[in-house]
């Protein structure tokens, strides 16, 4: 299974919720909140040990999440 970041997006102008992995065209599922699609988005994220991006109304990235190898403290 590859390491596939997934995205919480605005449908149909924000009244409902997508998930969609990076890169994909279709959704993977349709919520009726942002809360429910971003708890879909995390269980995937968690699965695949990669990211969650969520997007706003206006479609600008407005949190991100990491659920894989993150280092603590980060090196630098």
């Amino acid at each position: 299974m590859s390491k596939k970041n997934q995205w919480v997006v605005p449908v149909d102008g924000g009244k409902q919720w997508g998930v969609r992995g990076e890169g994909n065209e279709r959704l993977t599922s349709i919520h009726n909140t942002q809360q429910e699609a971003f708890k879909h988005a995390r269980e995937i994220a968690i699965n695949q040990k990669s990211e969650v991006f969520i997007q706003g109304q206006s479609g600008q990235i407005r949190e991100r999440n990491t659920y894989g190898n993150d280092p603590f403290p980060p090196k630098g």
